[in-house]
C-alpha cells in the first residue's frame, strides 16, 4: 500500500547594471591628437554627449536603488484537464479513465521582488502607473530573515498537501474507499494531553466508535466544554490503550494539546503536475478535474470554468489570497466564463469582477460540484454569487 502523510511565481530576473569606467587619455604624443579632435567638437555634440551621460547615470542609479515593495500580478492560468510543459496534469494509472472537454482551470498569481530579488526604481515606478499591479511592502509578505528558498520549501509543501486532500475528496465522491490513520505527531509538554498521549499514538476510535478519520475528530474537539473529557483509544506499541483527554480554549478554538497527522492509502495512483506553482489555492480545482477523469460523461459540458481555493479532506473548501489578480488571469489569459470562489473570499471579489466573468461562491467540494452541474446544464444564472 501507498501512505501519503500530511506535512504541513514567475519572476523577471535582475537587470544588470550598466558599468564602466572613463576612458584614461595617456601621456605621450597619442593625448595632442585626442586633445585637438575634442577641442573641436560641436557645441550641438557637447550637449548630445551630455545628455546621454545624464541618462547613463540616471539609469545605472535607478537599477542600483531597491524600493522595499513586492508587485502582485496575474499569472499564469492552467486547466487541470490539460497539460503543463508537454505532460498531463491530471495523471492516473491502474483505473478507468474518462475523456473531459471544456476546461477546469486553477489560477496563479506573479510575484515579482522580495528577499533575494528586489525590484528596481523603475519596475517600481512603472508598477505605480499600472492599474492591475498591486504593490505591498516586503514585510508584509516575508518575514524577516526568511529566505526565498525557505518560502520556496514551505509553499512546495502546502502544494504536496493539497494534492493529496484534493485525491481523497474526488476519490471519495467518485465511491472509491480512500482509509485513513490518525496519528499523533507531536504532543506540548504543557497541554492537557501532556500525560495521556504519546507521539505516535494511532487514534483508532473514539467514543467506542472506530475513527473513520480526522475530520471528525477534530469537530468532535471543537465541541468540548472546560469541565468534559473526550474518550479515545490509541494504538501504541502494538497494543490498545484506552485514554481519556480533556481540552483548554485558546482565540476561539478547542485545542488538545497535540498535532494531529492523517496519512491516506490511495487505492488508485494519481499523479498531479503543475510545473513550479506552489501553495495550497488549486485543491479544490484539482479535486474537481480528478472528479473529471475518474467518473463518466463530461462535468463541464464544454464550458470554461476557473477558479480557486483549498480544500480540507472533508471537502470544505477555503479561502485564498489574490483572488482579484486570479479572476482578472482566468478571464484575460483563459477566457473563462465562469470562475469559483471560496465563499470566504466574497468581501475582495465584490467589486473586482471582470468584464464578462460571472462568479459563483461556493464553501464546499459538493457546492462547486454542483456549480460546474447546473453550469454545464445551461442553468448557472440561478447559482449564488457574491
Amino acid at each position: 500500500m501507498r501512505w501519503w502523510r500530511r506535512s504541513g511565481a514567475a519572476e523577471d530576473p535582475p537587470v544588470p547594471c550598466p558599468s564602466g569606467a572613463p576612458h584614461e587619455i595617456p601621456d605621450g604624443t597619442v593625448r595632442g591628437v585626442e586633445e585637438r579632435r575634442v577641442a573641436g567638437l560641436s557645441s550641438r555634440t557637447w550637449t548630445f554627449l551630455a545628455a546621454a551621460l545624464t541618462a547613463t547615470v540616471v539609469v545605472a542609479g535607478g537599477n542600483l536603488i531597491h524600493p522595499p515593495y513586492i508587485l502582485f500580478r496575474p499569472g499564469p492560468v492552467y486547466d487541470t484537464l490539460g497539460e503543463i510543459n508537454g505532460k498531463p496534469v491530471i495523471e492516473v494509472k491502474g483505473r478507468q479513465t474518462y475523456g473531459a472537454s471544456g476546461e477546469l482551470s486553477f489560477t496563479t498569481v506573479a510575484l515579482y521582488g522580495g528577499r533575494d530579488r528586489e525590484i528596481t526604481l523603475w519596475e517600481y515606478l512603472v508598477a505605480r502607473l499600472q492599474p492591475g499591479t498591486e504593490i505591498r511592502p516586503v514585510a508584509e509578505v516575508y518575514p524577516r530573515n526568511v529566505t526565498r528558498q525557505q518560502i520556496r520549501q514551505q509553499t512546495q509543501a502546502q502544494m504536496a498537501d493539497a494534492q493529496a486532500e484534493a485525491k481523497v475528496v474526488a476519490m471519495r465522491a467518485a465511491g472509491l474507499q480512500v482509509p485513513e490513520k490518525v496519528t499523533v505527531a507531536a504532543v506540548l509538554e504543557d497541554g492537557p494531553s501532556a500525560k495521556t498521549l504519546v507521539k505516535g499514538d494511532q487514534i483508532v476510535s473514539m467514543e467506542g466508535k472506530a475513527l473513520p478519520g480526522g475530520a471528525p475528530l477534530r469537530a468532535r474537539i471543537q465541541e468540548l466544554k472546560d469541565d468534559e473529557t473526550l474518550s479515545l483509544v490509541v494504538l501504541r506499541a502494538g497494543k490498545e490503550v484506552p485514554v481519556s483527554v480533556s481540552s483548554t480554549a485558546k482565540d476561539g478554538r478547542r485545542l488538545i494539546g497535540v498535532v494531529l497527522s492523517s496519512a491516506f492509502d490511495f487505492p488508485v495512483e494519481v499523479s498531479i503536475h503543475a510545473g513550479d506553482v506552489g501553495g495550497s489555492s488549486a485543491g479544490l480545482m484539482f479535486s474537481l478535474g480528478l472528479y473529471d477523469r475518474l467518473t463518466p460523461g463530461e462535468l463541464t459540458g464544454g464550458r470554461r470554468i476557473a477558479g480557486t481555493g483549498t480544500i480540507a479532506g472533508n471537502g470544505a473548501v477555503g479561502a485564498i489570497g489574490g483572488i482579484q489578480h486570479k479572476m482578472r488571469g482566468a478571464r484575460e489569459t483563459k477566457d473563462a466564463e465562469w470562475f469559483l470562489s471560496p465563499e470566504a473570499n466574497c468581501s475582495a471579489v465584490q467589486g473586482n469582477i471582470p468584464d464578462g466573468l460571472r462568479v459563483v461562491k461556493v464553501a464546499t467540494f459538493e457546492a462547486a460540484k454542483h456549480a460546474v452541474e447546473e453550469i454545464a446544464a445551461g442553468r448557472g444564472d440561478a447559482l449564488p454569487g457574491c
